[in-house]
């Protein structure tokens, strides 16, 4: 048992963590034991009266700070630097130069009276840690757990200047606070990256080397000072698919494209400290981060804090379900937070959802997540954190706790939290965390209030509003055609199906003519005799984090595909099939429970580890079926088990797009089609001539959960992670300069030198208006983060195209725009390039717009440079939603490239407002009720925006007037949530600022 005994001098461990000069932090993580067991401990459970006890003689320990950056591991050295040239780095000399200004800082920590030692129940210390039991405050009982996080860092960032002791009271008192919009600084303890949001960010650092060098100062100051985590997933394509040497293909080609980019982020890992790289072919970055990468709690020089992390990838939410305090930002501000800027946000609201009763027979984790997504974007959630909570949570395994985190960003939440308690930790023993950290990180947490034990009774918490979901109500399901919140239960999908078939052009529908519906095309493929109809699947994809990390779905896929071999049934070849594993842990207990050959022969073969088809990477189609869709104007489908499925993103020639559980990605490909009723019609006809039916394909609840028992097993997570410190021999061949400052390469199509610190002076621009400008674009509701900035493949007619077509890339090799983020160039000619666009001055879709001056229809890109080579300013138009999607910051760099000054919406997505604020674009919404139709405004107007000419006379949120040079006038709200977003946008972005701080 946990043993509390007193501490009154200060120990021998330093807690250096303590003090944070100008919010610079060298965060490791857990201290751990050498040595590993993969057996799941019996954890030694501290009786509820536990209390442990404050240090109140830490002078001595203060006056001899030292700060140190540690290795870290979860408990075995798998990052060697031998064999992971990513291992994080030491800092000295960027250290003693902190050290040296902490002497001249406040000598006393605001709160070192609730500094509190941990005891080891075997005799010794964790560490200390700062104690909120020990601030005696009833208030924090009430506490959502996903502000207590908040709250302790407050607390333990708290120097009075960057955070402060008001932070700390706003956080305490946060349900009298919170609908207030108060603004609260914070600061996680790591951040994370996948390669395509990765690339553009090591671009910026290493731009800013150049430019903090230029303005005199240091380049070495650029570094980040926190753990940071980059994952490579996002770059492998489906190629090569329904074949046995699929991953290795699809990984050569993979290696071929992107050699360049990778050897820059392998020359980032070396040049910078406190970057680590896992290397292409190891997994999802969710996966990863869930199995491997998460801490849960930090243990950094002795002082004990909890985990959290902003990251690259709006899905960084899926880390929640592990009780880690997680969300995406843009990547411009996680650069920002790399480089010790406490990120400002308002102090959220927390909706309460309580789960109670289980999942009916059959019913996956999957269809749970559909259900909340749709419940959750009803109630309205965007801005918040969601807490879920209530006795379902006993029914919920992590896996499937993660599963609907992972999903935050379609229901519109910062993040959906699931607190940590018994099953988070028998899921840490399972995935190889040692004995000792999962018994420090229960201690840690039942000490400070952030443990929840439904053995015990539950303290009544508040939340800013509650909604509830009996489990049991849950129904199988799937979203689309075209927005995952677009939840259609499976016993109803033919009548939704031909709904959206009759309904005129929109979320729901395509507006095929009656007479044009019942179409069937015949052609041939290889030589066999293929047809198609509106609905044929074309595209079927076990992908995504969002379900890769759930045996109960993976194993259910392998069920389905056996039991249909066994029946007789066999997808069809001209359906695109595939399986991207979130990591080899996958792969491991697929072929222990002997189902993966069954997927194979269904043509579902591993084709690599990443993310592929849920963010464009499909391949190409067959030529054949390629040629039927687009000659017969046929609208066919791609089911996948993914988490996006807006149009345009997935394929360009798959209109519809459903997301669904594993299993039923089988199903749906063994069907042929959408347009069917699972309850009533066969899916095809057995081996014995008779009909076979859904039901004789689907698993049982108990048969999905004997294999996952079997089958997965911790041992295979050991070896897996084991394995991804060696790198493959594609990646450790990548030699990388030894150099601090990057050598540009001027003819590189993949990294160039962006613009964004040309000519940067020490002072800043100022804030600046927007005068007679022309309207770019204007749009509707809805328009996503991928019509702004599309990740998948560059249209050969596309500006991108001929800007590489210019430099000698052949069009095989263009790859992707999400590739090519690197490079400026490519991308501010790939902002608007979705060939899916709506734009209201067309009507149609098309990556194109009308140059009001003349009159002619060009692209985006070249209206846009018309403007901007005029010196002529450019705003948007558009309507509910604008933004949403991916956390992309290229759809706020690329509209500033563009020379776009200004985004007059009905509202934003949370994180492309920030970015835009970041860009140094000013955001504005409507007022409550208006829209750009309301106003009579059709776009063709000039328009100025009559800011403020001093910085001092602009407010976070004031009223701002809007003029036309056709005598219209309006009054928009300015989206500058925050002071501190304000002082970004007098700098002229985020990026700046930090240059010009640091330079200083």
């Amino acid at each position: 048992m946990y043993v509390p005994t007193c501490s009154s001098s200060s120990s021998t461990t330093t807690p250096s963590a303590i003090f944070r000069a100008a919010s610079f932090r060298f965060a490791s993580t857990l201290s751990s034991p050498s040595s590993r067991s993969f057996v799941s401990p019996s954890v030694p459970k501290p009786p509820s009266s536990f209390v442990p006890c404050r240090s109140s003689k830490l002078s001595s320990a203060f006056r001899s700070l030292r700060f140190s950056v540690p290795r870290w591991s979860h408990g075995i050295d798998w990052r060697s630097p031998v064999s992971l040239r990513a291992q994080i780095r030491t800092a000295a000399p960027v250290i003693q130069s902190f050290e040296r200004k902490i002497a001249t800082m406040a000598p006393e920590h605001p709160f070192k009276e609730i500094l509190t030692t941990l005891r080891k129940p075997g005799g010794g210390d964790f560490g200390k840690f700062f104690s909120l039991p020990a601030l005696n405050d009833p208030r924090i009982d009430k506490l959502p757990y996903s502000i207590r996080i908040l709250l302790e860092s407050a607390i333990r960032n708290c120097d009075n200047f960057q955070v402060t002791k008001d932070d700390v009271e706003k956080i305490i008192d946060w349900e009298n606070t919170s609908p207030k919009q108060v603004e609260i600084p914070f600061k996680p303890a790591r951040v994370l990256l996948q390669d395509f949001t990765g690339v553009p960010a090591v671009v910026d650092l290493a731009s800013m080397r150049d430019a903090i060098k230029n303005l005199g100062s240091d380049p070495e100051k650029i570094n980040p000072l926190v753990p940071v985590d980059l994952v490579i997933d996002h770059s492998v394509q489906v190629d090569v698919a329904r074949h046995e040497n699929a991953v290795q293909a699809n990984m050569d080609l993979e290696f071929k494209r992107n050699n360049e980019r990778f050897a820059f982020l392998k020359w980032g890992s070396t040049a910078f400290h406190n970057m680590l790289v896992v290397p292409p072919g190891s997994g999802i970055v969710h996966q990863v981060n869930l199995e491997y990468l998460g801490r849960v709690v930090f243990n950094t020089d002795g002082i004990l804090y909890p985990d959290s992390v902003v990251g690259t990838d709006s899905h960084t939410t899926m880390i929640d379900g592990l009780g880690v305090a997680g969300w995406g930002v843009g990547g411009i501000e996680a650069e920002a937070a790399m480089l010790g800027q406490p990120m400002s946000m308002v102090l959220p609201g927390v909706v309460g959802f309580k789960l109670s009763g289980k999942l009916q027979n059959g019913v996956t984790a999957t269809d749970l997540v559909l259900t909340v997504t749709q419940m959750l974007r009803r109630h309205g959630v965007v801005g918040k954190f969601v807490e879920f909570y209530g006795p379902g949570m006993a029914e919920l395994s992590l896996a499937d706790r993660a599963t609907i985190a992972n999903m935050s960003p379609e229901y519109g939440a910062t993040m959906g939290f699931f607190p940590v308690d018994h099953v988070t930790l028998q899921y840490l023993n399972l995935t190889g965390r040692s004995n000792e950290t999962v018994a420090m990180i229960e201690g840690y947490l039942r000490s400070n209030k952030m443990f929840v034990d439904y053995s015990e009774p539950q303290q009544e918490r508040v939340y800013s509003s509650y909604l509830e979901l009996n489990l049991a109500d849950v129904e199988p399901c799937v979203s689309g055609p075209k927005r995952p919140h677009d939840r259609v239960p499976i016993k109803d999908m033919k009548d939704d199906w031909h709904s959206c078939l009759d309904n005129k052009i929109g979320f729901k529908g395509f507006g095929i003519p009656k007479e044009e519906q019942s179409k069937l095309v015949k052609f041939s493929f290889s030589d066999q005799p293929a047809e198609f109809k509106h609905g044929s699947v074309v595209i079927a994809a076990i992908t995504s984090c969002t379900n890769t990390s759930n045996p109960s779905v993976m194993l259910g896929a392998g069920l389905v595909a056996k039991k249909a071999c066994e029946l007789g049934l066999e997808v069809k070849p001209w359906i695109k099939t595939s399986l991207a594993p979130g990591s080899g842990v996958v792969t491991k207990y697929l072929l222990q429970s002997g189902l993966q050959k069954y997927l194979n022969k269904q043509g579902f073969h591993i084709v690599g580890y990443g993310c592929t088809t849920c963010i464009g990477n499909s391949g190409d189609l067959h030529e054949s079926v390629a040629s039927a869709i687009t000659e017969n104007d046929l609208v066919v489908a791609a089911v996948l088990s993914g988490n996006r499925n807006f149009e345009g993103r997935v394929h360009p020639l798959t209109r519809a797009n459903y997301l669904a559980s594993p299993p039923l990605v089988v199903a749906y490909a063994l069907a042929g089609t959408v347009d069917i009723n699972f309850e009533k019609e066969p899916i095809g006809i057995g081996k014995d001539g008779k009909s076979v039916y859904f039901k004789d394909i689907w698993p049982s609840t108990e048969e999905i959960a004997e294999v996952v028992q079997s089958s997965v097993l911790p041992e295979m997570f050991k070896s897996t992670y084991e394995a991804i410190t060696k790198g493959n021999p594609f990646w450790n061949q990548l030699s990388v300069p030894s150099s601090k400052l990057y050598a540009w390469d001027t003819n590189s199509t993949y990294i160039h030198q962006p613009p964004y610190f040309k000519d940067m002076s020490m002072d800043p621009p100022g804030p600046h208006g927007v005068k007679d400008a022309y309207c770019l674009l204007k749009f509707g509701d809805s328009i996503t983060t991928d019509h702004i900035s599309p990740a998948g493949s560059i249209h050969k007619d596309s500006p991108a195209a001929k800007y590489l077509m210019e430099r000698g890339v052949n069009p095989k090799d263009f790859n992707s725009y999400g590739s090519r983020r690197g490079n400026d160039e490519v991308m501010a000619r790939g902002t608007f390039a979705n060939i899916r666009l709506l734009n209201k001055f067309l009507n149609r879709q098309a990556p194109k717009t009308i140059h009001i001056p003349t009159g002619e229809e060009l692209y985006v890109y070249d209206a846009a440079m018309r403007y901007k080579n005029a010196g002529q300013d450019t705003i948007i138009l558009a309507g509910a939603e604008y933004g949403s999607g991916s956390s992309r910051d290229w759809a706020a760099k690329g509209p500033m490239l563009q020379g776009v000054k200004a985004v007059i919406a009905k509202s934003f997505e949370r994180i492309h407002r920030s970015n835009l604020v970041g860009m140094g674009i000013i955001p504005l919404c409507f007022r409550p009720g208006e829209d750009a139709d309301s106003l009579g405004l059709t776009g063709y107007e000039r328009y100025t925006i009559d800011l403020p000419k001093k910085f001092s006379d602009v407010r976070p949120g004031q009223d701002i007037t809007v003029t036309t040079d056709d005598g219209k006038s309006f009054t928009c709200i300015v989206r500058f949530d925050t002071q501190v977003e304000l002082t970004y946008f007098d700098h002229g972005g985020i990026l700046p600022y930090v240059i010009r701080n640091l330079a200083k």
